[in-house]
């Protein structure tokens, strides 16, 4: 298991250890030890620019996933997972509103990014927007037992 972070705000402070290590945790219990995984940490104006360029969304967003292989799915590497992309200024004001601590904020979006590879997709059905809820809840509790986000966290 690779896990590639790469933190390019310097606005807060973050733990690139502890959520590597988180990572690792997530990727086990979604039975993906051995899958390489890019994290990368930006401003809102650098994810505003991706949301721009991949979806032409000219706003700053929470979190971006990019499947490796999407387009040549004869040749895709199973190990290769992709990217997931975090605004951190984005994630520090969600943590207020949920009511969860950055890091904790941090590893819903992650979750939520790395299930987006997997292929889950809340957008495609009411149905699939429950499991993918689900799914993030548990693995959210799963490294942080006994707490959730609040009623109100659309994760």
């Amino acid at each position: 298991m690779e896990i590639l972070l790469r933190n390019s705000q310097r606005k807060f402070k973050v733990s690139s250890k502890n959520l590597k290590e988180t990572s690792q945790s997530l990727l086990h219990a979604l039975d993906c030890q051995d899958s390489e995984l890019s994290i990368l940490l930006v401003s809102d104006k650098k994810i505003r620019e991706l949301n721009r360029q991949y979806r032409g969304l000219d706003a700053p967003t929470d979190v971006l996933s990019f499947p490796q292989n999407e387009e040549d799915a004869e040749e895709f590497d199973s190990h290769l997972l992709g990217d997931v992309v975090i605004s951190v200024e984005t994630a520090h004001r969600q943590a207020v509103e949920h009511k969860l601590s950055l890091e904790e904020e941090l590893v819903l979006l992650l979750i939520h990014g790395i299930l987006h590879l997997l292929g889950y997709d809340h957008e495609r059905s009411a149905k699939e927007e429950r499991i993918m809820k689900q799914k993030t809840r548990d693995l959210f509790q799963s490294i942080f037992p006994g707490r959730e986000p609040s009623a109100d966290c659309g994760y």
